[in-house]
């Protein structure tokens, strides 16, 4: 295992934050891991340290066919942003920026160094865009801020990878999963051993999301040139590793080992693993999610659980207001998986209680929400 640490910009004067990157393994093919880029979502963190431990072990057992690099701690900025007690690890304090937005994209300034020089062979084509890539990067100016500092590091080193998975979670949510829908087929393997429940697939959900900045340049590179032949050669996800309090030992190891069995699947790991238990999930367009919010103030009680299929009508929580005893039962609007819910239990207004998973699309332009 060789340990890179890169120093972010921009540290105050008497300190200094770090990003840690674990590199296991050796050859061309390469996957990367990151967790808790947003600092108060813990069960990646979690699951990431199981994964250093039987790296650590299967590299000594020569059982890596290539590079695996793990970061642990995506976000140190994050990590003692606290405000009354209450972790803020989703947004930069200063900035208000969401971590996991505005990564730099490169499919614009990669195609314009690119011009005359891609032909018929994808291998080769392979190399030189990802050459290109962490060339862009190098070039650009030095970054303004710790955020901007840390987004490009985490990027230069999954801009290069096969494989990109970024651990998240929800608030309370079952495990599902963000992708390019042209990526599906190739992840249904990963949603069966983690039991993901529901697949989020788009193209551009909006807002340069990390796994996007990784796999979106490819599919627009691929559409630049159409008479050179590109690969979509960064599979790239989002994994929401269920909800904030589910930073369990068993569910870790088994996470650690799902995602293990995968990357053997795709050739990085030798050895015998299992198949997965149970059959993969659906694969829905992220424009079909339905986020549920309440009419008024009030005590929110759930009537459903995240993971359930719900049909459209039935009820997923109330509101409940005990001064004028207005009792208000919201239900979907479509049918599908509601795999996600808010931890807050006191409706506020512009805030979503619930998210639906369903087959048809109901909105369009920017799908994420902040």
């Amino acid at each position: 295992m060789e340990r890179i640490d890169h120093a972010l910009p921009w540290s105050h004067l008497g300190s200094e934050r770090r990003i840690s990157v674990f590199r296991f393994g050796a050859g061309e093919r390469k996957a990367y891991i990151q967790a808790s880029l947003h600092a108060d979502e813990l069960p990646g963190m979690r699951t990431a340290w199981e994964l250093k431990k039987r790296l650590t072990e299967l590299e000594a057992q020569g059982l890596l066919n290539g590079v695996i690099e793990l970061v642990p701690v995506a976000n140190p900025l994050g990590l003692g942003q606290l405000l009354q007690g209450n972790h803020q690890g989703r947004f930069e304090a200063g900035s208000g920026k969401n971590f996991n937005r505005d990564f730099v994209e490169l499919s614009e300034p990669v195609a314009a160094e690119l011009q005359g020089h891609l032909g018929d062979d994808p291998h080769a084509n392979i190399r030189l865009i990802r050459e290109t890539m962490s060339d862009v990067l190098a070039a650009l100016p030095p970054a303004a801020s710790q955020l901007q500092g840390m987004q490009r590091i985490l990027l230069s080193h999954a801009c290069t990878a096969d494989v990109v998975l970024d651990l998240h979670c929800d608030c309370e949510a079952a495990l599902h999963m963000y992708a390019l829908p042209q990526h599906w087929p190739h992840w249904r393997s990963l949603a069966a051993h983690l039991n993901v429940k529901v697949g989020l697939l788009a193209e551009d959900s909006g807002g340069s999301s990390f796994d996007e900045a990784c796999s979106l340049p490819w599919l627009r590179l691929s559409r630049l040139f159409p008479d050179a032949r590109i690969p979509l050669a960064c599979l790239a996800t989002t994994i929401e590793l269920g909800g904030q309090s589910d930073t369990g030992r068993p569910e870790a190891q088994a996470y650690a080992e799902g995602i293990l069995a995968f990357l053997a699947e795709q050739g990085l790991i030798s050895g015998e693993w299992p198949k997965p238990a149970q059959d993969a999930c659906e694969g829905m367009p992220f424009e079909g999610t339905e986020m549920l919010f309440a009419p008024h103030p009030g005590v929110v009680s759930f009537l459903r659980r995240p993971g359930e299929w719900v049909e459209a009508g039935d009820e997923i929580f109330e509101v409940i207001d005990p001064l004028s005893d207005r009792v208000s039962t919201v239900c979907a609007g479509t049918s599908g998986v509601l795999f996600a819910i808010e931890r807050l239990r006191y409706a506020q207004p512009g805030f979503w209680l619930a998210k639906v998973a369903g087959r048809e699309a109901l909105r369009h332009g920017r799908l994420l929400n902040d």
